[in-house]
């Protein structure tokens, strides 16, 4: 099949954080201006691309199961290009090119711009393309650095979360080096983006409609950057971004609890823009398992990083990560971790089992020697205690009215449409309060990108339900009290 007569049909798959839905968009952008037409099916697509995770094993081993099924689809299409990208790829390389010799491509988090070139060279009969970035041993820092190229500026509406919300990067890579992590090696040294360049892209963004932003960042509180002469931190670029027309709302993802500063902590409290909510991971709750892990900080800094975070912003929420069956985690130390979930009253917590990963520090020097019933259990019990906490603050806001950032349709209401009357009520809508609390309620899909004020009625462990506020109800002298 010659080019003119190619349809270019790409078909795309993400695993992972934030950071790869990000990096689908920006590659999905590239592809288009070079006539590719997204399809949701693998047997239409004459182009395969698999955004993956290394985080855990059992993302990796998806993946290689869908490449091994694609095997016979190769057979019966040679003209069928292949290709994996994100971090299994700048972490295996060639290991994927001996488990799947009939994937085209390999390409690293910071070599996205070479893949539309790598499509036509596969094409072209060129096999076997691999486009990766340097090793964080394989040159001076900056020639690493250098390595992992920025690639920000083209975005693709279609691939976001819904038309009024978009993803922002403001920086990429990560310099911790936690034990159990390969974001340092398959992410790169730590680099923040200029402000400026930020700036422009969150315009753009806010002229395509979008109305919140989430900035990311592995270590997203950690940002620093000289511009012009000017230092700016996190704090500064929240300043920068939140007269922006149009954007209602900014958020941002993950912090790191050692660069939780009160600047930053005051900026969220004095912009109202800027969501009442913090992603700040703290892993475990046992000094010795942190210890172990290198997160470099201990339970009691956590414990005044959350008194400081809770004195400065009253209501703010608090999520959390967490893994269970580290190695050589006791009962004991479990249970420390129990502990602090009951003290701390995360939002919601992100619970993981250990997942050894090669070519850390974790798997160089310890062996993984909690067994996998021992994780399974402590994972149930920690996920079982984070719910009924969750539950229980959920039904604090019961009788109160919340600012809900309507974001669409909720999952039950996309179900139900195929079977929906014509002279059906209002939809059922979704969105986040200011504290990230998912909030359900029924009305007008006109609202959809606005901000509702929402009076609650019930709740889930992980859900608000309510009623919209009339406008005649907000002016009126029993109005409810807005909260976050």
């Amino acid at each position: 099949m010659n080019e003119t007569a190619h349809n270019k049909k790409l078909f795309i798959e993400t695993v992972g954080c934030q950071m790869n839905v990000l990096d689908s968009e920006l590659v999905v952008a590239a592809l288009r201006q070079d006539g590719y037409e997204l399809t949701p099916s693998m047997k239409e697509a004459d182009t395969i691309l698999f955004n993956t995770c290394s985080v855990r094993e059992h993302a990796e081993e998806k993946i290689y199961s869908q490449l091994g099924r694609l095997k016979y689809s190769k057979d019966a299409r040679p003209n069928l290009v292949i290709g994996v990208m994100g971090c299994m790829a700048q972490k295996d390389q060639k290991i994927i090119f001996r488990r799947a010799p009939h994937v085209d491509l390999i390409v690293g988090t910071g070599q996205l711009a070479e893949i539309p070139r790598l499509i036509d060279e596969s094409r072209k009969g060129e096999k076997r393309q691999m486009a990766v970035s340097l090793g964080r041993k394989d040159g001076s820092r900056l020639e690493v650095s250098s390595s992992f190229q920025s690639y920000d500026p083209l975005r693709d509406p279609e691939m976001r979360p819904s038309p009024h919300q978009a993803f922002v990067r403001i920086m990429f890579g990560c310099d911790k080096f936690c034990t159990y992590c390969v974001v340092p090696t398959t992410r790169g040294p730590e680099q923040s983006r200029q402000p400026s360049d930020i700036r422009r892209e969150s315009e753009a963004l806010a002229a395509q409609g979008v109305k919140e932003i989430t900035l990311l960042g592995q270590t997203v509180n950690s940002y620093k950057h000289t511009e012009e002469g000017r230092l700016y931190r996190m704090s500064d670029l929240l300043e920068s971004l939140h007269d922006i027309e149009g954007i209602q709302r900014i958020k941002f993802v993950t912090n790191y609890p050692k660069d939780m500063t009160d600047d930053l902590l005051q900026a969220i409290r004095d912009l109202p823009k800027v969501s009442h909510y913090l992603h700040v991971p703290l892993q475990h709750g046992c000094d010795d398992m942190l210890k172990k892990m290198k997160r470099g900080y201990t339970v009691a800094e956590y414990r005044d990083m959350m008194h400081r975070i809770r004195e400065t912003i009253p209501g703010v929420s608090v999520s959390s990560d967490f893994i269970v069956g580290f190695c050589g985690e006791s009962d004991e130390a479990h249970q420390k971790s129990m502990d602090v979930v009951r003290e701390f009253r995360f939002k919601n917590s992100f619970i993981f089992k250990y997942s050894e990963r090669s070519g850390t520090k974790a798997a160089d020097n310890y062996p993984d020697d909690i067994p996998d019933d021992v994780k399974k259990a402590r994972n149930n019990e920690m996920l079982t205690l984070q719910n009924a906490i969750s539950a229980e603050d959920n039904a604090d806001f019961i009788g109160r009215t919340v600012e809900v950032l309507v974001e669409g349709p909720s999952k039950n209401a996309v179900k139900a449409e195929q079977n929906r009357p014509s002279n059906a009520g209002p939809d059922q809508l979704v969105g986040r309060s200011r504290c990230d609390r998912i909030v359900v309620f029924n009305g007008n899909p006109r609202l959809i990108g606005t901000i509702a004020h929402v009076s609650v009625q019930d709740c889930t462990p992980t859900t608000l339900m309510g009623n919209i506020v009339t406008q005649t109800h907000q002016h009126g002298s029993n109005m409810l009290p807005i909260l976050q």
